[in-house]
């Protein structure tokens, strides 16, 4: 059996293991998840991975310019390969091949892994990136190959150009996994069939944070000691912020207001110490490959800056940033020491619940609402601690959460074995997928 996994996730190299954190909180456990249903299957992607990665998880790395490579041509290539998969569709002839079709008639599965991206949010990434996966995952169906949409957060779809041929690829998934039932509710008011939907959590939630005996020389570096005072971590990203587009740079201190009055209240109402941090990275490309702090760091780092600045916090000891950069991994397990975490990014909350810290939920400050965020937390039965990035309503859900962080560890402590019960059962999915006799 062969597996061939791609979709919106296909990014340049390093970028889904070394750039943003929650992105390969979700690659690692999938490839490891895929194994564990198909043991015998031989895997390959269009995700560029490195070399360790690959020989790890036993994954083959293809060209990503199979799928998409920011050029001209991926339009009318994916317009060539759509044409000939109509005509092999209507009549069992292969009249001319590409380097993707050839992966696709030679796989048993096409898996796409697009995560929110499978909408409106794919082009900012790449012009026409949306129109050119739908083609591409439109092609497979049309080579009559069982196809999944897999732990995706769908929507919302604005563009005219791609809105019906969206709708029809969706419905001739073989299967679709949604991550939440927000976006099942969405694509349903829009007009959506969902008879080939189902819902199972992110598998995000597996991802394993490295050893907390390794990162003690980390956690010194760091000062994310535990001591008499209870430590709030606090990640804030471009999204959160109420002036768009989310990577502007740079931004006026004013625009920082809103959490620093919320930093200042936990510092001297709460009498905890504030670890802001980043969860994102960059990294300088081979041969000298380097790991830095990315976009997120420079917005904390103002942030403390700023809180520095207005003079109101009693002690700016109390206030500290994680300056330096690290693997997913470690980066998971500096969470860990964290006695409420507040964020802005989505699967750093993931690293955080999965680890029984009771977190807020801070949703986006601009554009349309998050579903995931939404989703996310009524999955784990704590959508009253989603809060909007305002000070008034930060501060109140920071203090229900400060007060009631003993009774949520518990109840995550319930909770998150189940839902990753859950996570597993997703995976399942597809080998009774592959079990059906039903045609495609």
């Amino acid at each position: 059996m062969k597996i061939l996994v791609t979709g919106l996730c296909t990014l340049h190299w390093g970028r889904l293991e070394y750039g943003n954190v929650g992105n390969y909180y979700i690659i690692e456990p999938f490839f490891r998840e895929l194994h564990r249903v198909f043991p015998e299957a031989e895997i390959v992607t269009t995700f560029q991975m490195t070399e360790e990665f690959c020989e790890r998880e036993e994954v083959v790395c293809l060209p990503m310019d199979i799928y998409y490579s920011w050029s001209d041509h991926d339009v009318n290539i994916a317009l060539k390969e759509y044409g000939i998969a109509e005509i092999y569709n209507q009549t069992g002839q292969i009249v001319e091949t590409t380097p993707y079709l050839e992966q696709v008639m030679s796989s048993d599965l096409i898996i796409d892994i697009s995560g929110e991206m499978w909408g409106d949010k794919a082009n900012p990434v790449g012009n026409n990136r949306m129109l050119v996966n739908l083609l591409k995952m439109r092609v497979a169906q049309l080579l009559k190959k069982r196809t999944v949409l897999f732990a995706a957060t769908v929507g919302p779809f604005s563009d005219r150009k791609t809105n019906e041929l969206a709708r029809i690829t969706f419905e001739n998934f073989s299967l679709v996994t949604h991550r939440e039932h927000e976006a099942t509710c969405m694509v349903k008011d829009i007009g959506f069939k969902t008879d080939n939907v189902k819902e199972f959590p992110c598998p995000s939630f597996l991802f394993e944070p490295a050893k907390i005996s390794e990162m003690q020389d980390i956690f010194e570096r760091e000062h994310v000691i535990k001591s008499t005072k209870p430590i709030v971590g606090m990640v804030v990203c471009g999204f959160n912020m109420a002036t768009p587009p989310y990577d502007k740079w740079p931004r006026s201190d004013e625009e920082y207001t809103e959490f620093a009055i919320a930093v200042e209240h936990v510092v001297n109402n709460l009498g905890a110490r504030v670890i802001l941090m980043s969860h994102s990275n960059g990294f300088d490309l081979p041969p000298n490959f380097k790991l830095k702090p990315g976009r997120d760091y420079f917005i904390v780092k103002q942030l403390q800056q700023v809180i520095a600045k207005r003079g109101i916090v009693r002690n700016m000891d109390d206030v500290l940033c994680i300056d330096n950069a690290y693997v997913p991994a470690k980066t998971k397990a500096i969470i860990s020491q964290f006695d409420v975490f507040v964020t802005g990014r989505m699967h750093a909350s993931v690293g955080s619940v999965s680890q029984f810290v009771p977190t807020v939920f801070i949703m986006h400050g601009q554009g349309s609402k998050s579903t995931k965020i939404i989703g996310f937390a009524s999955i784990l039965g704590l959508p009253e601690y989603v809060c909007e990035p305002t000070s008034d309503d930060m501060i109140r859900k920071i203090n229900l959460c400060f007060e009631n962080r003993l009774f949520i560890r518990k109840h995550l402590e319930e909770h998150i074995p189940q839902v990753q019960n859950m996570v597993r059962r997703g995976t399942d999915a597809l080998k009774e997928l592959m079990e059906t006799k039903t045609n495609v």
